[in-house]
């Protein structure tokens, strides 16, 4: 049965709410990173304690994607989006009149954190709209909110220097209002669509074994995206020891080439299969690890950084290419593990690079162990694909089905793997 016309032909007004949504969340998910060369000097913090102030509300924004994607899956899309845009108001207003010590902060962090869930309900919420021979470009259109790390690094710095990192945070109410309007008027859910077959409930979803290959994909892309531009002012001060300004304004120059090209990776993992892009991107993003282990000069890192990002970009878009056309019924739910494991990655990032740096007093380890993470998944990945070339060809397919009436997966085209 196929799904109603106007889901087919799309919905522009959600499509740009659902980006816009993205953007504003992820500006204040990363909010901290952009400001954590002033926060560092503020609070006298060491090494790892640069990299917990960072990745706190990645954590948070990490674990809170699957249970928004189970909300908007149940309640709808919009409904969550508009009460996590409202929410974000407590702790923008906690951080512009306190976070005065590691502790209060950490706690701001944690609620901050709720801005990244936005992943698990922009996304579906501009997904349900389209066919799935569009899923890959609609995808990236709407993912490339994460271009908010731009914005963030670009403005946030230049505003701390002329009215202090608290104040930041207040100011950035402003947008985030304005984003709620437009949210509240142009977004609109999409009409139940009519499928083959019964929507798989949370625990089968969980038993899929191509959801956990998603999983760890997307913890290497969109958890390298995240962490490393969050990550990088820090890096770049400590290492290159550039001034707080032109690490945001480097930072923003990486970020932009990462969230750019995300629509690209979705486009052309349209043409050519999500699987045969992430793992040539795979390879590029592991070599480049490697060459930036070595700390380079800073021109030469520069260039490293921006091709590397991109590639993460595009990665991302490339695994949500994939995740729609594999679980069209339980988007939301798909979207929020798959999501929840990239903000993990995003979490463990900078962590990795902060500790690691306070233990050996360099950062290049860490960047191996990085290598070492995109080659160990690439073998496994290619290695599962030759002995089941059944699973590996379920992402292939354009629609994989299934039937609970029997208990059991029922081939269709090609049955999809189950744990």
């Amino acid at each position: 049965m196929n799904p109603p016309l106007a889901a087919q032909r799309g919905h522009t007004p959600t499509l740009i709410a659902s980006f816009l949504h993205f953007d504003l969340s992820f500006m204040l998910w990363v909010l901290p990173g952009a400001l954590g060369v002033y926060i560092a000097k503020s609070l006298q913090l060491t090494q790892a304690e640069k990299g917990l102030v960072v990745a706190v509300p990645i954590l948070s924004g990490a674990l809170l994607r699957l249970p928004m994607g189970l909300l908007s899956d149940q309640i709808g899309a919009k409904r969550v989006g508009m009460g996590m845009l409202a929410f974000l108001f407590l702790p923008l207003a906690l951080g512009w009149q306190a976070g005065n010590s590691l502790q209060a902060w950490l706690g701001i962090g944690l609620l901050l954190g709720t801005a990244g869930a936005s992943f698990a309900v922009a996304l579906p919420l501009a997904s349900r709209w389209y066919p799935p021979e569009r899923q890959g470009l609609v995808m990236g259109i709407a993912a490339a909110g994460n271009s908010g790390t731009v914005i963030a690094n670009l403005l946030a710095p230049r505003l701390a220097n002329q009215v202090g990192w608290h104040n930041v945070l207040g100011l950035a109410m402003l947008p985030l209002a304005l984003v709620l309007v437009v949210f509240v008027l142009a977004a609109k859910d999409a009409p139940k669509i009519a499928t083959s077959r019964e929507v798989l409930p949370l625990r089968l979803v969980l038993r899929q074994a191509d959801l956990w290959w998603f999983c760890l994909l997307y913890s290497i892309t969109f958890g390298g995206y995240v962490g490393l531009t969050s990550f990088f002012p820090l890096f770049l001060r400590g290492q290159y020891e550039t001034s707080p300004v032109t690490a945001g304004y480097l930072t923003a120059l990486v970020a932009f080439a990462g969230s750019a090209v995300r629509p690209l990776g979705g486009y052309l993992a349209d043409r050519f299969g999500g699987t045969q892009m992430l793992s040539l991107l795979l390879v590029a993003v592991g070599t480049i690890y490697a060459a930036i282990s070595f700390l380079p000069p800073l021109g030469a890192l520069m260039l490293l950084a921006t091709v590397g990002i991109a590639c993460l970009g595009m990665g991302n878009g490339a695994v949500f290419q994939l995740v729609p056309r594999r679980f069209q019924g339980e988007i939301g739910i798909a979207t929020g593990v798959v999501g929840a494991f990239g903000g993990i990655g995003g979490f463990l990032l900078p962590n990795l690079l902060a500790n690691v740096k306070g233990i050996s007093g360099s950062y290049g380890p860490g960047f191996l162990v990085l290598t070492a993470c995109c080659f160990g998944v690439l073998f496994a990945l290619r290695g599962l694909a030759l002995l089941s070339s059944g699973w590996r060809l379920s992402w292939g397919t354009t629609l994989v089905g299934t039937t609970l009436k029997t208990g059991a997966p029922e081939r269709v085209q090609m049955a999809p793997y189950m744990l």
